[in-house]
């Protein structure tokens, strides 16, 4: 008989076989010890109480009575009055090391232990702590103690108490269609993108929408444009699909149309962030939009547009999107809910041009099937109740305000010896530095002092990248940020 779960307490899958030489209190007994030793359970972890085991098991208490006393005698299990029996704190160090080693020349000797060529491409995961230390100069980082947790919390518990039943057990790759509609309202009047609900896909944040858009696009060997400096994380898709990355400049214009072509003018598609370009901030002019669109059409590419924290401009107008100018149906737009709102709920959407949509779709569904449902429903309300357009509104002055005296504490603190890009929109902006400094090194000493820069050198392709920092405002009050930028002058310094 086997078991995986007794009483309150879990516990690894034990067998118990009443036709066995070996007695049933050993079997329990061997169960737990090799439990232990292969790491199922753990220090302090609590185990279900004799009598639970021996119900779930379908045998007489006395055998787990034994076994629990001798893994006791022996310092595996450790009895705490009134709460229960635990295992160990400190089981014994030589079994654990002998039963470590073992496993490690298991695994010396089991052969070669083969890759796919996809993985193999993916950059490897750095986990620098300027990508989850929060505060100055955090990237992504919303003003979080200003979103309307409570009306969340209210539409959230609405659709939890009284979910609707299509909601629950529909299978759509494309998303909740209540959810599609409400965003296709708000794209069409606040980006002037095109589009209708049945071409849009619900899916977990932009990073996932790239994937999905790589896969139906792009062919190992496929060359693509990328700007440069850019977006890493796109830059990982696109390797891991085996394409070939074109850098393409960007200045102050966005993105060099006509450095690209000269490059790769039959690149199969160009990713491209036209409204806050990531990371230098620039907006493509109309001329260069005009020239990237004319380009897709006569060479028969896509355009992948990431509309990057769009919703937030200051001092002019939101830019309209760069799907709203194409009359060939050649641009992907993709667009993310998880900067603007806060970033774990992985929520975005793709515009998808209506031949493309079923294929899009067939990926999805071998992908994960369908979004989860929950976040579709409360967003839905949160959109069509006119919290989002509120909470944006309110946001773009507060994080203006903030741009504003980030922009002036730099001026003040470095004068000349900084060049300020990007700081018109979104929630970041970018630095420049002397070239006798290295960001890298730096960002790691002001990580020490709770400052979180962001190398600007990690978004390029090219050995030869510009130093500085992409500096997150969004989660800074404007009365801190002042004694950041001097705390963040004394780390350039040294």
């Amino acid at each position: 008989m086997m078991v995986g779960m007794a009483g309150a307490a879990l516990l690894p899958v034990i067998t118990v076989d009443r036709r066995a030489q070996a007695p049933l209190r050993r079997q329990i007994y061997d169960g737990y010890r090799a439990a232990i030793l292969r790491g199922d359970l753990r220090p302090g972890q609590q185990l279900p109480s004799s009598r639970a085991l021996a119900v779930e098991l379908g045998v007489s208490r006395f055998p787990v009575l034994d076994a629990y006393s001798q893994l006791l005698t022996e310092g595996y299990f450790e009895a705490r009055i009134g709460a229960g029996t635990f295992v160990s704190e400190c089981l014994p160090d030589q079994l654990t090391s002998v039963e470590t080693a073992a496993r490690g020349s298991a695994s010396m000797d089991s052969g070669p232990r083969r890759m796919s060529r996809r993985s193999s491409r993916v950059p490897h995961f750095e986990d620098y702590p300027w990508r989850h230390g929060w505060g100055a100069f955090g990237v992504h980082q919303p003003a979080l103690d200003q979103f309307p947790f409570r009306v969340w919390s209210s539409l959230t518990a609405r659709h939890s108490l009284s979910p609707r039943a299509s909601a629950i057990h529909h299978i759509d790759p494309l998303g909740s269609e209540p959810f599609r509609k409400a965003i296709c309202h708000y794209l069409r009047t606040a980006r002037a993108v095109r589009c209708e609900p049945h071409q849009i896909m619900v899916v977990s944040g932009s990073q996932q929408a790239l994937e999905i858009t790589a896969r139906v696009l792009l062919d190992a060997g496929d060359s693509v444009w990328l700007e440069e400096p850019g977006y890493s994380l796109q830059r990982a898709v696109l390797l891991g699909s085996g394409c070939r990355l074109v850098p393409v400049p960007v200045d102050e214009e966005g993105l060099n149309v006509s450095a690209g072509i000269k490059r790769a003018r039959k690149a199969r598609a160009a990713f491209v962030t036209p409204s806050h370009q990531y990371p230098l901030g620039s907006t493509m002019s109309a001329s260069r939009r005009l020239q990237l669109l004319n380009w897709a059409h006569t060479s028969g590419s896509w355009i992948v547009e990431d509309d990057y924290d769009s919703e937030y401009r200051y001092g002019s107008m939101p830019i309209a999107s760069l799907q709203g100018l194409d009359g060939n149906l050649r641009v992907i737009y993709i667009g993310t809910f998880s900067k603007v709102l806060f970033p774990s709920l992985r929520l975005g959407y793709i515009v998808i041009p209506p031949d493309l949509v079923e294929r899009f779709s067939a990926i999805r569904f071998v992908m994960d099937i369908f979004p989860p449902y929950l976040n579709q429903e409360v967003m839905t309300d949160f959109m069509n109740e006119g919290h989002f357009a509120r909470y944006i509104r309110k946001m773009r002055t507060l994080y203006g305000k903030r741009r504003t005296v980030l922009v002036a504490s730099l001026r003040e603190s470095f004068g000349d010896e900084l060049e300020i890009s990007g700081a018109e929109a979104g929630m970041h902006l970018a630095v420049l530095l002397a070239k006798d400094l290295r960001d890298i090194q730096i960002a790691f000493r002001a990580a020490k002092e709770r400052l979180w820069l962001w190398p600007l050198s990690t978004s390029y392709l090219s050995e030869s990248p510009r130093q500085g920092f992409v500096l997150g405002f969004g989660s800074v009050p404007s009365d801190l940020i002042p004694h950041a930028v001097r705390r963040l002058r004394a780390c350039i310094l040294g």
